[in-house]
């Protein structure tokens, strides 16, 4: 196999490959572009118009999406995928992956759009370079634009899989759903503020269709199970090679609105849910959810809320958590 179709390898190894530009034996062009970053090119006459970013990693502990990628990288490698589209491949946080942690100073993930700019850490010179990787991708005008931000969660979930659009005033597409839909994702959660994620960077800088994917547990590299990404490996082959995806009328995605954030204050912050609870488990009318500093209490105000992503170990001024409701 080609050097270039070892990316994870490269990037596990900390290794910059000698040949940075190699051909695939259809023509396909891999352009290794820094640590973690990978260029794929369709060969002339085959690009349908789509700018494809895929990236995971971003979260160094977050490794299935990650194999998945490597998978997807070794068929183009080996010529069983044909891209006819431009890639661009990114492993988001290598000194986290290296390190099998979430991240190294702090959360990638909150860092993009210019926070990198005030913040001194680790994650806030790749947030740049990626952010450079990017706006050297999106360059040319009239083309498709996809990004998918592939993340697995920290917890179990009664949702296992689900995704998270960016904000937006305009209605989900039928492409996105089609992506959902294909991928046998089964909720989407509509974002209704601006965040610092690496997907609404995208969204907002370079007007992308832009989903952050939740695809199952964080484990450990080599305990993720392939099958269990099979129909998202499919969705992500299609879009790879241009194909029109089936989607599929009878597999529901439920929507949701992110009716509330909990955004950590202080030491003092206290979540009253159990440590083992579930994403998207229903909060009871009424209850105390949360308490800090100063008399902060947050209620359950919404009938039908649900929780997402509680966690109450985060540093403080970050996102403790997700209030969300049926949209």
């Amino acid at each position: 196999m080609l050097a270039l179709g070892r990316l994870l390898e490269l990037t596990l190894g900390e290794r910059e490959p000698s040949e940075k530009i190699q051909l695939c034996a259809d023509g396909t062009r891999l352009h290794w572009k820094t640590d973690g970053v990978l260029l794929i090119t369709p060969p002339a006459g085959c690009d349908q118009g789509t700018d494809l970013l895929l990236s995971a990693g971003i979260h160094g502990n977050e490794t299935a999406p990650v194999e998945l990628l490597e998978r997807l990288l070794h068929r183009i490698a080996a010529g069983q995928l044909r891209p006819a589209c431009r890639v661009l491949l990114v492993l988001g946080n290598p000194a986290a992956l290296r390190r099998a942690e979430r991240y190294v100073e702090h959360d990638l993930n909150r860092l993009f759009g210019g926070v990198h700019e005030v913040i001194s850490a680790t994650e806030s010179l790749r947030a740049a370079q990626l952010e450079q990787q990017v706006a050297a991708f999106f360059t040319e005008e009239g083309r498709v634009r996809l990004h998918l931000d592939l993340h697995t969660a920290l917890r179990l979930s009664m949702i296992e899989q689900f995704a998270l659009r960016p904000c937006s005033d305009q209605p989900v597409s039928s492409r996105l759903l089609a992506i959902l839909q294909t991928a046998g994702i089964g909720a989407l959660l509509q974002n209704n503020r601006p965040a610092a994620t690496f997907s609404a960077f995208t969204a907002r800088g370079y007007a992308t269709e832009a989903l952050t994917l939740e695809l199952g547990r964080a484990l450990p590299f080599g305990s993720n199970p392939p099958a269990e990404l099979a129909q998202v490996q499919h969705m992500l082959e299609a879009l790879i090679e241009a194909q029109s995806l089936p989607g599929d009328e009878g597999h529901a995605v439920q929507h949701f609105a992110i009716a509330h954030e909990l955004i950590k204050h202080s030491p003092a912050f206290r979540l009253h849910l159990a440590d083992d609870l579930p994403n998207f488990a229903p909060l009871a009318l009424g209850s105390l959810l949360a308490e800090d500093a100063e008399g902060r209490r947050w209620m359950v105000e919404e009938a039908g809320a649900r929780i997402v992503f509680p966690n109450p170990r985060v540093a403080v001024g970050q996102r403790a958590g997700l209030i969300v409701v049926p949209a």
